[in-house]
């Protein structure tokens, strides 16, 4: 029995390391967790610049731009004459309208329906409408009153004339007075385009005042130059073989589309002295003035200014015998209409 238990003792004493060994080996040995890696920066990819157009350069001729990809001659090639042919067309390009036009119609649709008098009669209309109408106007281009050195004045200048583009007969009419109507005159004139800008005319003027009356030839014009400067002269014969000259202008400045400042200017000259209506040579009289009138239309427009007027020479003195001022200054209110 203890001989047993010896052996016992003996085999768990050597099998003891054996087993503390085996369950050491056995052992699944768990590593520590470790904290993730920090992720890699993607790559930066450059911003791509807005490329600076450049001036295109023709590119310089290649040996073999004639040829396509297959070696083959282009078809311009094969033509020595391709070039001269394609210059012809762009460059040169034939002249336009040296075609003869066609004959004019002999017959038209509307003669099959209506009779020849009531197409006669169209065609006239037609005709007037389009560059042959009668027109006419009536304008006052002064319709002023004057108070000058505290007297009371007034004076008017207009003309009406009927016609066309270039025929016309035109009536003109002038003068002033205060008490008693100290000048009026009156046109008659036959007027012919010499241009598009101006016109000469012939005709008649008669002196109303002052007495004696005189009636003179009138040869002049009207006409508008650069920078719209309009401009008025005239030529007067008698019949008592005296001569007359005038020439008078104004010009328009455009404050707005409706408020207008107009400097205006007429000098009358004469060939000898005629005492009998207070006529002197020379330069005989001037009369300078400027005016704003306001245009409610076109055709209405009243306004205000200031006039000055100047006798010179005989004509000064003449005026001054008679008790008169040879030099006056006024301030005018007055109308501009037409219709």
């Amino acid at each position: 029995m203890n001989r047993y238990l010896l052996l016992a003792a003996l085999s768990l004493g050597i099998a003891a390391p054996a087993l503390a060994q085996h369950e050491g080996h056995g052992t699944i040995q768990t590593p520590a967790p470790q904290a993730p890696a920090a992720p890699k920066p993607a790559p930066q990819t450059p911003t791509p610049k807005t490329p600076v157009p450049q001036p295109q350069r023709a590119a310089p001729a290649e040996p073999h731009a004639q040829h396509d990809h297959g070696g083959k001659p282009a078809a311009a090639a094969l033509d020595p004459h391709a070039g001269h042919k394609m210059a012809e067309e762009f460059v040169d390009p034939p002249e336009a309208g040296n075609d003869v036009p066609p004959d004019a119609p002999a017959e038209f649709a509307a003669d099959r329906f209506f009779g020849v008098d009531d197409m006669n009669r169209a065609r006239g209309i037609l005709r007037d409408e389009h560059g042959g109408a009668l027109t006419y106007k009536i304008m006052g281009d002064m319709i002023e009153y004057r108070s000058q050195d505290g007297e009371d004045g007034y004076a008017w200048n207009g003309e009406a004339w009927f016609g066309g583009d270039i025929d016309r007969f035109v009536i003109k009419t002038e003068g002033e007075g205060g008490e008693d109507i100290e000048s009026a005159e009156i046109q008659a004139l036959y007027s012919r385009a010499w241009d598009h800008v101006t016109d000469l005319q012939i005709g008649i003027r008669q002196d109303i005042e002052p007495n004696p009356s005189r009636t003179y030839l009138a040869l002049g014009f009207e006409t508008v130059l650069p920078y719209w400067f309009e401009v008025e002269g005239a030529l007067f014969v008698g019949e008592r073989g005296q001569v007359l000259g005038r020439l008078d202008g104004n010009y328009d400045f455009q404050l707005t589309q409706r408020l207008v400042l107009q400097p205006r200017a007429e000098v009358n000259f004469a060939a000898k002295d005629d005492a009998a209506i207070g006529l002197g040579s020379g330069l005989s009289d001037a009369e300078v003035g400027l005016r704003l009138r306001y245009e409610f239309q076109r055709e209405f427009a009243p306004y205000i200014g200031v006039s000055w007027e100047r006798k010179f020479g005989d004509t000064a003195d003449y005026a001054r015998a008679d008790g008169e001022s040879a030099e006056t200054t006024s301030f005018v209110i007055g109308l501009r209409a037409w219709y």
